[in-house]
């Protein structure tokens, strides 16, 4: 047994390598020659009580182990809670950073909204996204990620189309199945139908030509896929990195989606696909209820396998579809009670570390959108140190599977993984370097 437990660390450190991951590297390797040593040494002596004690530790460290991975949850739980109304785009970030001053719009939205105004002029004094005077500004990154964000915008037009005059019947069920795969064919880690309901549609538009548009519901059906944010970049946030590969997978998302939108409507169907500045649905609402995840303490979509490191493409339809019903929502939001390292990490305190609270009407998390998106007016990018940090954001390995396996089935299993996620981790992990050939 202790050779076994000596093997496992060893073999995590080997895992923790290749994941650039030197911090865990060192600690499961020195834990594994460690126990390895000791274990030697005990049967050096030749002393059979104290190899006999030692076979017991490990043996009881052993079921201890195997306890934690079987299912055993607490009473009560999460009951999941789902919006009565919509929300207003008009008031995200995004939509008032394209205020203009000057303009008959900025005009009529701060009079209208006097309480944003204090907190927008303090962002507009700030640099701003993909700005060379912020603080990250790296030329060819920031031009990459500008190239990403540039070729997303040329496909706004692509979202929507005429319709094919023939309409080919379909099974529910079988194209539900072909949509599905051609989505992971494409790049998609994961795809799921629910119908789409008011609230997952904004109830005003807010950028460029859609702003103050009302949006109704004119399709059944919303379809919501993930793509991977890649681990490695995805480390270097606040630095560079972190823009650069969530402006590529927004625009890997986009193609999906606008891919898809077509496919259905050349079987005769109305679909709409929706990408990034583009959106009419509020995407982690839909995926959620598509059977994608849960919503966690930072306000972003936690997946089983990725976590949050994921972006999320959405497609709306009317072709006849069989929906998948939500997961166990219960082990992500106790994990991410007792965890707030994305709180702990947050460089502006924007996340916050209190318990769920009532928020129109439903028990939710919320972060600070302007302290969050001051931030990134002065970084340059859009920050991301709560996804990287995030333990549900390691690679989906044997390693890792095993130890979600277990934050999924225990709780018990939840505190203990998150106390070794800070030892072998961090806390409060450093922000990695850009790849070399990205670096220059």
């Amino acid at each position: 047994m202790a050779v076994l437990s000596s093997g496992f660390f060893i073999w995590a450190a080997y895992v923790s390598k290749n994941e650039n991951e030197a911090f865990a590297f060192r600690k499961f390797l020195n834990l594994g020659i460690l126990i390895f040593s000791i274990s030697f040494l005990f049967i050096l002596t030749h002393n059979a009580l104290l190899i006999s004690i030692i076979v017991i530790i490990f043996g009881v460290a052993g079921l201890v182990g195997i306890f934690f991975l079987l299912p055993l949850e607490k009473k009560g739980g999460f009951v999941p809670q789902r919006p009565t109304g919509q929300i207003d785009e008009r008031k995200t970030m995004f939509s008032r950073r394209e205020l203009l001053p000057g303009t008959t719009e900025y005009e009529n939205f701060y009079t209208s909204k006097p309480q944003f105004k204090k907190t927008d002029d303090n962002f507009r004094a700030f640099p701003g996204l993909l700005n060379s005077r912020s603080s990250q500004f790296n030329a060819f990154n920031f031009a990459s990620a500008d190239a990403s964000f540039e070729t997303i915008e040329a496909l706004y037009d692509k979202v929507d189309g005429s319709l094919n005059p023939e309409k080919v019947e379909v099974d529910a069920v079988q194209i539900s199945k072909y949509i599905k795969a051609w989505a992971r064919k494409l790049g998609a880690l994961d795809c799921g139908i629910t119908h789409l309901k008011d609230y997952h549609l904004y109830s005003y538009g807010g950028r460029r030509e859609r702003r103050d548009k009302k949006y109704s519901r004119e399709h059944e059906f919303a379809i919501a896929f993930t793509v991977e944010m890649d681990k490695q970049m995805v480390d270097t946030a606040p630095k560079a990195g972190i823009v650069m590969e969530s402006g590529q997978q927004y625009l890997e998302s986009g193609k999906i989606s606008i891919q898809l939108a077509a496919f259905i409507r050349n079987l005769g169907y109305q679909a709409r696909a929706h990408i990034d500045g583009n959106y009419e649905v509020v995407c982690p609402l839909v995926a959620r209820d598509a059977g994608l995840g849960e919503i966690g303490r930072m306000g972003l979509l936690m997946t089983p396998k990725h976590g949050p490191r994921v972006r999320i493409g959405v497609v709306t339809a009317n072709i006849p579809l069989s929906i998948d019903q939500p997961g166990d929502n219960f082990p992500v939001i106790d994990f991410c009670t007792i965890c707030k390292k994305c709180a702990d990490s947050c460089p502006s305190n924007a996340i916050s570390f209190e318990d769920m609270e009532e928020i129109d009407g439903v028990l939710r998390w919320q972060i600070n959108q302007e302290a969050c998106f001051t931030l990134w007016c002065k970084l340059g990018t859009d920050c991301g140190r709560c996804m990287s940090v995030c333990p549900y954001s390691h690679e989906n390995n044997a390693l890792h599977s095993i130890v979600r396996t277990g934050i999924n089935n225990n709780f018990v299993f939840r505190r203990i993984a998150l106390k070794m996620d800070d030892v072998f981790y961090g806390r409060k992990p450093l922000s990695k370097e850009i790849p070399e050939q990205l670096n220059i």
